[in-house]
């Protein structure tokens, strides 16, 4: 599949790559030029591949906490909440974007690889609910400008007024023909907006702030920005087999709600504890950890690396990996196996750098 901008990435040389079923932009110039554009100045994603499921109903607020790890029960509009929709047994069915548009109005934003998938789980849930779900994917695209320039640059270029946004709110911008969705969230770890709109609009957009200068970015950058304030990619750092408290990210389940699909897994596994951890590792060496690679401690097998790089904000070799409970607290040695070498580490908190989010 290809997204409404697939024409403008090849026009501008972009190394095309299959990605979640899409055919994504890896990167325009190179990786690290791409990086440090967002987080010294300004960059814009297609992000188009992601979901958006828009869910009414009278049931609707109901439903989503339901279905929803966070909660998000009397949220004023323009709220919006990260979270995860979990199976019963805790695994993680994907995490999203919950944002509360109106009463009983909500729109989801899910994972590219995960839309058939989510879209078929959010269904079978909503037997017993008044409530209607609305799969909009083929409607919205999506672009994401990010950086400390970001807000100057989308209310000139794109003559978006964005000031007003606090972090993790949206609104609801008319437009002549339509209406689209403005929101202040970020996935790498710089100020950021995120514009939700029709294919004519972003196809508009793009255009605007390229030729504005601004830096379009690949997908590999985006790896590499997000890897590095810690925040998490489904595939690697979260999945069906890892729940959200082996990922450390039981601040996003609200135990004190009423009720929510695989809370009583959740919580057991919070209460007794979890065979297997998501740690970050630094390694001594300039060697770079690859998802796969194996832990070592004493030699012994011990976890697996999810994401690993070297990063370009602060030059040191890191990575996240899921690793046994025992071997998880801060300092503890482990060695990475890359190739044939073994390479001395120690744990160290997952978020590698700081980020620079405007609250």
């Amino acid at each position: 599949m290809k997204t409404c901008l697939y024409d403008k990435h090849v026009a501008l040389g972009a190394q095309m790559t299959p990605f979640a079923g899409f055919d994504m932009p890896i990167q325009y110039t190179n990786i690290a030029d791409e990086h440090h554009a967002v987080r010294t100045a300004c960059g814009v994603f297609d992000v188009s591949h992601m979901g958006e499921v828009l869910i009414t109903g009278g049931d609707a607020e109901k439903y989503v906490n339901h279905i929803f790890t966070n909660d998000i029960k009397d949220a004023p509009d323009g709220k919006i909440f990260y979270g995860m929709m979990c199976y019963e047994d805790g695994g993680t069915v994907d995490d999203l974007l919950v944002y509360k548009i109106g009463n009983n109005n909500f729109f989801l934003v899910i994972n590219a690889a995960n839309i058939e998938k989510d879209v078929a789980w959010m269904k079978e849930q909503a037997q017993a609910f008044n409530v209607v779900i609305n799969h909009q994917s083929d409607y919205f695209g999506q672009l994401a400008v990010q950086g400390p320039e970001s807000e100057a640059v989308v209310e000139s270029v794109l003559q978006l007024p964005c000031k007003e946004l606090s972090f993790y709110t949206c609104k609801t911008i008319e437009m002549p023909d339509e209406a689209i969705y403005l929101s202040r969230t970020g996935y790498t770890g710089e100020d950021g907006f995120e514009i939700y709109a029709s294919h004519d609009y972003i196809r508009d957009a793009w255009d605007k702030l390229i030729a504005a200068g601004v830096k379009p970015c690949g997908l590999g950058c985006r790896d590499t920005l997000r890897f590095e304030v810690g925040l998490p990619l489904y595939g690697d750092e979260l999945s069906k087999d890892i729940s959200p408290i082996m990922a450390g990210l039981g601040f996003f389940v609200k135990f004190d709600k009423e009720e929510f699909i695989g809370k009583e897994a959740l919580l057991k596994q919070k209460t007794e504890g979890v065979a297997r951890k998501l740690v970050g590792i630094e390694l001594a060496d300039k060697a770079i950890p690859r998802h796969g690679y194996t832990v070592l401690k004493d030699g012994q097998p011990v976890g697996e690396v999810t994401t690993g790089y070297r990063c370009l904000s602060v030059e040191k070799s890191v990575c996240m990996a899921l690793v046994d409970s025992a071997y998880a607290k801060l300092d503890t040695e482990l060695d990475i196996q890359i190739r044939k070498k073994i390479f001395p580490g120690k744990v160290v908190k997952k978020k590698f750098y700081e980020k620079h989010y405007k609250k």
